[in-house]
């Protein structure tokens, strides 16, 4: 299995590289909690379009190197940034569910875009879910470590608990199998209870308002209507109106699971964004 030292602190990330070594590229970046594999119904239709396909297990999760620290976010910006390194991506296009998106936000502000053609936010959290001046109408500070102890004090609960409103599942079209659901609540418990507090604890508090203008490239955002965990208009709508060159596509009924409740539609809007 591919892995490479991280040029940060020499952590041992895994990767998944697929497809032509020349031509387009999307490099996945995932969800809080999930590795690579979430994107298993993005990544072969993109294949279909013959582009390559490259997923980073952050720090902690998937088949990446159990560590301790390292999760404050320009350490983790600078995991991406290596991975594009190490593997010379040329012209990439960086897609980020959730927490991703503010990952690749500190990354292009951090290390330049001379690398990367585009950005996709898909459900991102950017530029952050707290109330702050710029987002009155964030999640109250203290509401986020609150929802983090009942996580410490029993993750399984945490997220099966929460994996129907992840879905969305209450609402029309989101035909998602209790099997599906069982293997992302398995998956997520594969990130490690130091990897999935410390990722909490930096959703607490991040907040790119300031550095989303920054990223003068075309930028795709796609967000449903039912998303609690970053709804859409403290999170989409702003970060659409602050990226000076978004699309902003909002799908109806979908939650923040959308890769999989709208898997179709979310591969067709990647691949048009990336070969148009």
């Amino acid at each position: 299995m591919p892995y490479f030292a991280s040029p940060a602190d020499g952590t041992r990330l895994h990767y998944v590289d697929h497809g032509p070594a020349d031509g387009p590229v999307a490099v996945f970046v995932n969800s809080a909690y999930l590795g690579s594999e979430m994107w298993e119904f993005q990544m072969p239709r993109l294949a279909e379009e013959d582009l390559r396909r490259v997923g980073l297990d952050r720090r902690g999760h998937g088949r990446s190197d159990d560590v301790w620290g390292g999760f404050d976010l320009d350490t983790l910006a600078d995991d991406l940034h290596g991975l594009l390194v190490h593997l010379d991506l040329r012209e990439a296009t960086l897609i980020g569910h959730s927490m991703g998106s503010v990952e690749i936000t500190r990354c292009l502000t951090r290390h330049g875009a001379e690398r990367v053609a585009r950005v996709a936010f898909v459900a991102g959290i950017a530029p952050g879910l707290v109330r702050t001046a710029d987002n009155p109408d964030g999640v109250a500070r203290d509401a986020v470590p609150a929802a983090n102890e009942v996580c410490r004090r029993d993750r399984a609960a945490f997220f099966r608990d929460g994996v129907d409103a992840f879905f969305a599942v209450d609402r029309p079209g989101n035909d998602v199998s209790l099997a599906y659901r069982d293997h992302v609540v398995d998956r997520a418990l594969i990130s490690t209870p130091r990897s999935t507090a410390a990722v909490q604890a930096l959703i607490a508090v991040v907040d790119v308002t300031a550095e989303l203008p920054e990223l003068d490239l075309p930028a795709l955002v796609t967000h449903g209507t039912h998303d609690t965990s970053a709804p859409l208009e403290t999170t989409a709508r702003r970060a659409a109106r602050l990226l000076p060159g978004a699309t902003l596509k909002v799908y109806e009924h979908a939650g923040h699971g959308l890769f999989a409740t709208h898997a179709e539609q979310l591969g067709a809007d990647l691949g048009q964004f990336m070969t148009d």
